[in-house]
C-alpha cells in the first residue's frame, strides 16, 4: 500500500464485503478493501466457489485477499494461485471469533498456538514477494495480544490489523483503545487499529492510539460513503446511486435468484437511517423482486 497520511481500509466481513459493496466502498474513499475470508484448503477442493469470492472490480485501490486455515502448505499453495494474483496484499485471518472457525483451529484459535501461527506466516512470507498482514485479537482463552503482535513482527509480518475485543466478547462491548495504544507503542511495524470506528469523532479517538491507519466494518454497513464524509470528500455519487451500482455489480455475476435472497440484509441495512426506517424496511423484507426494493429506497434516497 502507497504511504498515505492516514489510510481508511474496508475490513473483510464474510457475506458482506462481496465484489459490489467492495467497489462502491472505494468509490467513496476506502484506500484499500479486503475480500471475505477465503479458506486456504476449500481453495485447493473447491476452487469455483473461491473464486466468487474474489472477484474485483477497477474501482478496488489496493485489494488484499484475507486467507485462513491451519495447515502451513495449503497457505502457501493458496498465495502462489493464480486466482490470486490480482490482489496487492495477503491478509492471515488469526482473529476470527466464529465457533466453527475456532473449533476447528482456525482464525482466532491460532493465538493459542503462537509457535503454528509463527510458521504460518513465515510460509507465507516464503512463498510470496507481496506485503503480509495478520489480523488479531486482544485473545482467545487469555489476553495475548502483545506477545503475539511481537511473534507476528518477528515471523515477518509487513504490518498487523488489531481488533481490540477478546473472542468472547465477539463484536459487543466497546473495543479497547488503549490496547491499540500499547501494541502500537511496542511494535516497529506499522499497527491498523480495528473498532468501533463509525464516525469523525470515533475516528479523532483511534487516531490518539498512534496507528497507522483504522480499518473499518460494521461502521460501513448500509453506508459505503462513511468513507467520504470521514475523510471529507466529494461524493461522485449520489447514495441511491451508490445502490444501484451496488446492486447492478452483482448482477453481472450472479443469479437472480441467489442475489435477491443475498441482497436483502444490504438493503435493510441501506434503509437503517432513513425516516420511518421500520416501516420501510418492513417493506423490503417483504419483496420478492429487487427491483421492487430499489423503488422503496429510491422514494426516500431521491
Amino acid at each position: 500500500m502507497k504511504k498515505q497520511d492516514f489510510p481508511l481500509i474496508l475490513a473483510p466481513m464474510a457475506g458482506v464485503t462481496d465484489v459490489g459493496f467492495r467497489a462502491v466502498c472505494s468509490s467513496f474513499g476506502a484506500d484499500a478493501t479486503v475480500t471475505e475470508m477465503l479458506s486456504v484448503r476449500a481453495m485447493a477442493y473447491n476452487p469455483k466457489k473461491t473464486e466468487f469470492m474474489t472477484l474485483t472490480t477497477p474501482e478496488e485501490k489496493f485489494k488484499i485477499a484475507q486467507i485462513f486455515g491451519h495447515e502451513e502448505e495449503y497457505f502457501k499453495r493458496a498465495v502462489t494461485n493464480e486466482m490470486l494474483s490480482k490482489f496487492d496484499s495477503f491478509d492471515i485471518n488469526m482473529g476470527c471469533p466464529a465457533p466453527k472457525i475456532i473449533k476447528n483451529g482456525e482464525g482466532a484459535a491460532l493465538m493459542d498456538k503462537p509457535s503454528l501461527a509463527s510458521k504460518i506466516i513465515e510460509s507465507v512470507k516464503s512463498a510470496t514477494n507481496k506485503p503480509v498482514s495478520v489480523k488479531f485479537r486482544k485473545g482467545n482463552k487469555q489476553e495475548n495480544f502483545l506477545d503475539f503482535g511481537r511473534m507476528c513482527q518477528d515471523a515477518g509480518a509487513d504490518f498487523v490489523t488489531f481488533h481490540a475485543r477478546t473472542v468472547e466478547q465477539g463484536y459487543s462491548g466497546k473495543a479497547d483503545y488503549e490496547a491499540i495504544a500499547t501494541l502500537k507503542a511496542k511494535l516497529s511495524i506499522p499497527v491498523i487499529g480495528n473498532g468501533d470506528v463509525t464516525d469523525e469523532k470515533s475516528l479523532a479517538e483511534m487516531k490518539k492510539t498512534g496507528v497507522d491507519g483504522v480499518m473499518i466494518g460494521r461502521g460501513a454497513l448500509g453506508r459505503p460513503w462513511l468513507f467520504s464524509e470521514l475523510k471529507n470528500l466529494p461524493q461522485k455519487m449520489t447514495h441511491f446511486e451508490a445502490i444501484e451500482r451496488h446492486i447492478s455489480l452483482l448482477r453481472e455475476h450472479f443469479e437472480e435468484g441467489w442475489l435477491k435472497l443475498y441482497i436483502r440484509k444490504h438493503l435493510l441495512w441501506y434503509a437503517k437511517d432513513l425516516p420511518l426506517a421500520s416501516a420501510v424496511r418492513q417493506k423490503i423484507a417483504m419483496c420478492e423482486d429487487i427491483d421492487d426494493a430499489l423503488a422503496i429506497l429510491k422514494a426516500f434516497f431521491v
